[in-house]
């Protein structure tokens, strides 16, 4: 699983970096047997959605996943970077194992 970080608005940091790559990496269990079909590509972007406030929701984040035949989108907004992160993650999961349940049931 690749992923393809983007940061806009904001200064991405190695420990950002590095959150994101751990939180997006546990996601390799739900989509190993995608990868044996074709590439799985994350697109993450963290960006700040505004320059001039400093409190409240200011941080975006977005993530595609893409498997074979499917694509999968997430989005959160929070006042704390690490929040949207992991939030994005539970969201990606949950919509990885719909889509795994759905191509189960009907190869069934």
């Amino acid at each position: 699983m690749k992923i393809k970080i983007l940061s806009k608005q904001i200064d991405l940091t190695p420990a950002i970096k590095e959150y994101i790559e751990m939180k997006m990496g546990g996601l390799e269990k739900f989509v190993a047997r995608y990868e044996a079909k074709g590439e799985v590509l994350v697109y993450f972007e963290l960006a700040r959605t505004t320059h001039h406030h400093h409190k409240g929701e200011v941080y975006y984040v977005e993530s595609y996943l893409h498997l074979p035949g499917k694509d999968l989108r997430a989005e959160y907004v929070h006042e704390d970077a690490r929040a949207a992160v992991d939030k994005v993650k539970d969201i990606l999961k949950n919509e990885i194992v719909k889509y795994k349940e759905k191509s189960l049931t009907s190869n069934r």
